[in-house]
């Protein structure tokens, strides 16, 4: 006699089926047994930076996008250069990268070493901290799977073309994307990170004093906001720490603000006016200005499958002691 299967069970065993080897060795209680105060930990260590560096929200999201999208979810981004390589690191897109977003990461490293030492990877720490940083700000609540291994290597040359820089075209973006088998719509939903954080004035200061011969200054930008803009950013050459805030309507609020700016004028990059404006993009931008709820479930989706990209699991990885160093080179 052969047994059925219920279209519920065969649903499972077809979704388990599909799911890539080593994102099926994650679970969500990873640490359960191993490290079983890995969450307090996680959420003291943010809780406390947050309250005395509300900016580090947006740092910490921006160093995560910036570690996934080179090589995989695996801390790769967190390691110092050394001796025999230059890290990713040191590339120029990432000089910017806050401090305090690195500092959130080796303080909880330093607490879960003397809690459950060599257990927790740097890159689930990344993950984890990243997710509380984005509720705290007010968004989504989403799901972080446990049990990568951190990187063996991290090279300079494996950034470039891999992270979008502020002027790189929206048909650039949709292909770097497309090429790490994200959708245009999961693409367009991470772009809303842009509703935290900030951009230094150099990134878009050609837009307000150079945009072309005959129109110093980009048309797409609104005039108050541009105007706004170049009083900012007029001593930007002398100082490079002048920057503005991507969403400057509510500034340090995880909403849908960012989308409503963008139909405004009031796009802060060319990438992010790109999205308005490409035929492919704008539909997103439209259904996110106006529904929050969807933006908050699409970024929700989107971020849980970044943070699945490139892991690292069993004899591909390491659990390093010092986030900033391959444990070969430690003592």
């Amino acid at each position: 006699m052969v047994a059925m299967v219920s279209p519920s069970s065969l649903f499972l065993i077809l979704l388990f089926l599909s799911i890539p080897s080593s994102e099926s060795n994650l679970t969500t209680d990873y640490y359960k047994n191993s490290c079983p105060h890995l969450e307090n930990i996680i959420r003291e260590t943010v809780t406390s930076k947050y309250i005395s560096v509300p900016a580090a929200a947006a740092g910490t999201l921006r160093l995560f996008f910036h570690d996934c999208m080179v090589g995989g979810c695996d801390a790769s981004v967190l390691i110092s250069s050394n001796p025999f390589t230059k890290a990713e690191r040191d590339a120029d897109i990432n000089l910017a990268l806050p401090g305090d977003a690195f500092d959130v990461i080796v303080r909880a490293k330093t607490a879960l070493e003397l809690s459950c030492p060599g257990i927790v990877s740097c890159a689930d720490i990344l993950a984890l901290a990243t997710r509380n940083f984005v509720s705290m700000a007010g968004g989504p609540v989403y799901t972080v799977m446990l049990g990568r291994k951190d990187s063996l290597e991290s090279n300079i040359s494996s950034v470039e073309g891999n992270i979008p820089r502020a002027n790189t075209t929206m048909d650039e973006i949709i292909r770097m994307f497309e090429s790490k088998n994200f959708t245009v719509g999961e693409m367009v939903a991470l772009s809303g990170a842009h509703t935290i954080g900030f951009s230094h004035c150099k990134e878009f200061a050609y837009r307000l004093f150079g945009y072309s011969r005959s129109t110093p200054t980009d048309p797409s930008y609104h005039p108050k906001f541009s105007a706004a803009l170049k009083t900012l950013c007029a001593n930007y050459k002398n100082d490079s720490d002048m920057a503005a805030f991507n969403d400057p309507m509510t500034p340090s609020k995880f909403d849908n603000m960012y989308y409503q700016n963008l139909k405004r004028g009031m796009g802060l990059l060319e990438s992010d006016n790109g999205l308005l404006r490409h035929p492919r993009t704008n539909h997103f931008v439209d259904l996110y200005a106006f529904n929050q709820t969807a933006f908050s479930n699409d970024f929700a989706r989107a971020i849980e499958k970044l943070s699945l990209s490139g892991i690292k699991t069993g004899n591909q990885g390491e659990v390093r002691r010092k986030c900033d160093a391959f444990n070969t080179f430690q003592t």
